[in-house]
Formats: C-alpha cells, structure tokens, sequence
C-alpha cells in the first residue's frame, strides 16, 4: 500500500468513526465489539438498556444496523472520544454479566454506572412533559450525577491522584506513586482490608524513550499479617490517556518542566553520567596497565 493510499485509508476511518458509536458488550463471558451508523449519545444508550432489561434476547441484538469491529478499532474509538472536544464520537462498555454500563468523556475517561440505575433515570426521564431530545438528554445526564461506581478496567483521571517524588527506574522510566481509596482499591481487584491495616502501594511508571505510559500499574499489597501481592493491573488506551495527562501536570509542578521535557533533560544526564563513568574507567585502565595485567 503506498503512502497516500495509506492516508486515504486513514482518512476514510477517521470519517467513519464521526458518524458512528461504538459498543463493547460481554455478555455470558462472551466479549463483542460494535459500530453502529449515527450517534449514539447517552439517551440513545440508555435506551438500548431499557429494552434489554424489558426484552428477551442478547444485548447485541438491539443494536439495529450494527457492524461488528475489531478490538483494536473499537479502542481508537474509545481514544478519540477521550481526546475530542466536540462529542462527535460516543463509546460505550456494557457489561451484561456484571450489570455495568461505562461510557468515555472528553478528558475524563471512563464513568461507569450500574445497568438498574441507567434504565430507574431513563425512566424518570420519560415521565416528564418534554419530548425534545436535547432536554432529555439532560435530564439523563443530570439525574446520573452521583449514581457513578468504580469499576476494573474503567479509571478516570477523577480516579488518579499522584503523590510524592519523582523516581527512575532502569535509567529510562519515570516512577509515579499513586494515592487510593478503598474504591479505587475495589476497582483494582485487591480488596484491602483497613481493619487489620493492611497498605496499599501502587505505581506507574512512564518510559521517558518510548515517551509513553506503560501498559500496567504496579501493585504492591501488604498483608498484616505481613504477607505480601505483587500484581499487575493491565491500562487500556482510555486509562493510559487519562493518567497521562495526570502525569505532565504533576511533573510540572514538580519541576517546572513538561514531560517531555524533563525526560530528555534527565535521559541526557543519563548519558553523561555514563560517559563520565567510561572515562574514569579507561583512565584507571591506562594508569594501572602493567599492574592489572599481573
């Protein structure tokens, strides 16, 4: 493929992906993924809950118009809904089997709701005297407000708060300490107890090189009993997006410096540290010749 047909092609799914939405939905352990023509938008979503609750069938199935997509091409969906000022791209995560409902926000990320509380306000909604599609688009928005939960795989940058000094790690990471709560704990699948004072450390890391987060937070669980978990909680693209933006306005802060900016200062440091280190090291070499070839 050349180049320009490579752009074309790149173009044409820009395109497609503004006068879609996109669905993940899991149901019976069982994950697909979704583009359906037009925009979603919340009250439309909303509605395709009410019917699955109302109605015999799997979720996919009231999807009208659907076309199923790729993984890969449902998270550059998902990416562009995050980094889109204009809301011309809806992404939603349903979760049938666990009865959770998640949508992308413009630089927030993911917000979850429970599949019950979605259809209670659609509900709410529709008792009302209005039939406009703006108006009841708010009325939805706004009766959610405080209905959100946490959930795996759906951190916003609500969720991310960095605390502490900066770290480096193997000459080309950036370590970040990461507060909690016991939702964000819940979220993360490890369940600490306070009670018995069990400690919580996690860590994410961003590859000044490679100029990116990296793909999982690192877990450290201390037991009271002075056990002690090391896990991994994989990041997707959305939760990356927002932890990356909470990562350039600490190290600012911090340094005064962009990310960007302070990684090349430090990397360069890197180089001449060890470059210092290899100087000293010939210089030790030519003086001690003769002695350290005996």
């Amino acid at each position: 493929m050349s180049s320009r047909e490579a752009l074309q092609r790149q173009g044409q799914e820009a395109e497609a992906m503004q006068r879609c939405s996109a669905f993940r939905i899991t149901e019976d352990g069982c994950t697909e993924h979704f583009r359906v023509d037009g925009l979603g938008a919340l009250l439309k979503a909303a509605q395709y809950v009410q019917r699955y609750q109302q109605e015999k069938g799997p979720f996919a199935e009231k999807l009208r118009g659907r076309e199923q997509i790729s993984a890969d091409t449902f998270e550059r969906m998902a990416l562009a809904r995050y980094s889109s000022p204009n809301g011309s791209t809806e992404v939603f995560d349903i979760n049938c089997d666990k009865q959770e409902f998640s949508a992308v926000r413009f630089l927030f990320g993911w917000v979850t709701y429970r599949m019950s509380d979605v259809s209670d306000v659609l509900q709410q909604s529709s008792c009302g005297d209005t039939y406009d599609w703006k108006e009841r688009q708010a009325q939805v928005a706004n009766k959610l407000i405080g209905r959100e939960i946490f959930s795996a795989g759906h951190l916003s940058a609500e969720d991310i708060s960095l605390t502490g000094n900066l770290y480096e790690m193997d000459g080309h990471l950036l370590n970040f300490y990461l507060e909690t709560n016991s939702n964000v704990d819940a979220a993360l699948g490890t369940h600490v107890c306070v009670e018995s004072s069990d400690t919580l450390n996690v860590y994410a890391n961003y590859d000044m090189a490679a100029g990116q987060v990296c793909d999982t937070l690192e877990v450290d669980l201390l037991r009271a009993d002075g056990g002690e978990e090391f896990l991994e909680y994989p990041l997707n693209v959305v939760e990356k997006a927002a932890l990356l933006w909470k990562m350039e306005h600490y190290c600012q802060r911090q340094t005064g410096l962009s990310l960007k900016d302070y990684s090349a200062q430090r990397m360069a440091e890197e180089l001449a540290e060890q470059a210092d280190l290899g100087d000293r090291a010939e210089e030790v070499v030519q003086d001690h010749g003769p002695e350290m070839a005996m």
